[in-house]
């Protein structure tokens, strides 16, 4: 199990760094195998900083992440390497996952160099085409080109297929779907749900609301770095406790009406309270 327990994380800044910003501030939550967990928030809430620090892209302030007890700040080394065996990120824009000036194969020869040295080449060829046609990829379509010659969709199904070669169990999964079509969007979706349904465990970080109702079994709530509501999707959804959360669901879009500002919005609009949250790629709304 994948759990974050009162992680906090805190950036120097100001002039020489005499300040402090407190961009997360104790979250804690836990990611079982086989589930969707969603962090949704408007931008600046802290999602991508969980996901970067799961990650050990970025270090933790104060607080332990851990996977299966072992806090992920002690690895070095050989096991740092068999961290990221298990857990793997995949991220909003695939066009800067890529060396522009290499061919897309390149990413799957420093993976064998790095995690399956020692494995026959007829094996690893097999095990490459496989992963490949995991995610609706042909091996001939997209090995050998240049990722301009690549659109967003196969660049980014091309970085699941190389978490999938290293037999992960954990995904962070950081808006990996904003930058694409709404056809490749559900493509994408419908291969999370089928890893999922192998065992995958996902922190899927998002802003649309609509796609973390549909593809979560555990939503996580922020805003500016806190967690002001977590629980069952289901439960999150259909019966909002926090005042945020309300408010973040009433700014959905509705096909059917055009949106108007009721008299609760302007009197929350009027206390202060105004944030500019994304609701769609692309949309902001006032609450």
């Amino acid at each position: 199990m994948l759990t974050l327990r009162d992680v906090s994380k805190t950036y120097r800044v100001g002039a020489f760094g005499g300040g402090s910003l407190r961009a997360i501030d104790e979250v804690s939550f836990d990611v079982h195998p086989g589930e969707v967990v969603s962090l949704i928030g408007e931008s600046g809430s802290g999602k991508t900083t969980i996901g970067r620090m799961i990650l050990r892209l970025i270090s933790v302030s104060s607080g332990r992440i851990e996977l299966d007890a072992t806090d992920i700040s002690t690895l070095h080394g050989d096991n740092l390497t068999a961290y990221y065996r298990r857990v793997q990120g995949v991220f909003q824009d695939p066009f800067s996952s890529f060396n522009p000036i290499f061919k897309a194969d390149r990413v799957f020869r420093m993976m064998r160099d790095t995690y399956h040295r020692n494995l026959p080449a007829d094996e690893w060829h097999a095990r490459l085409e496989n992963a490949l046609q995991d995610v609706a990829l042909n091996p001939r379509d997209v090995l050998g080109k240049y990722p301009h010659q690549l659109s967003g969709g196969q660049l980014q199904r091309l970085l699941v297929a190389r978490a999938l070669l290293l037999d992960i169990e954990y995904l962070v999964a950081d808006e990996i779907i904003s930058m694409l079509d709404a056809s490749t969007r559900i493509d994408v979706l419908n291969l999370l749900g089928d890893l999922k349904q192998r065992g995958l465990g996902i922190v899927f970080i998002t802003h649309d609301l609509s796609l973390g109702n549909y593809i979560s079994d555990a939503t996580v709530i922020l805003r500016r770095g806190s967690i002001v509501e977590m629980g069952e999707t289901a439960k999150v959804f259909g019966d909002p406790r926090h005042p945020y959360t309300r408010m973040l669901l009433a700014a959905v879009p509705q096909l059917h009406t055009k949106w108007a500002a009721d008299d609760g919005d302007a009197a929350a609009l009027e206390n202060g309270a105004t944030a500019l949250v994304e609701v769609d790629a692309g949309h902001l709304a006032a609450i």
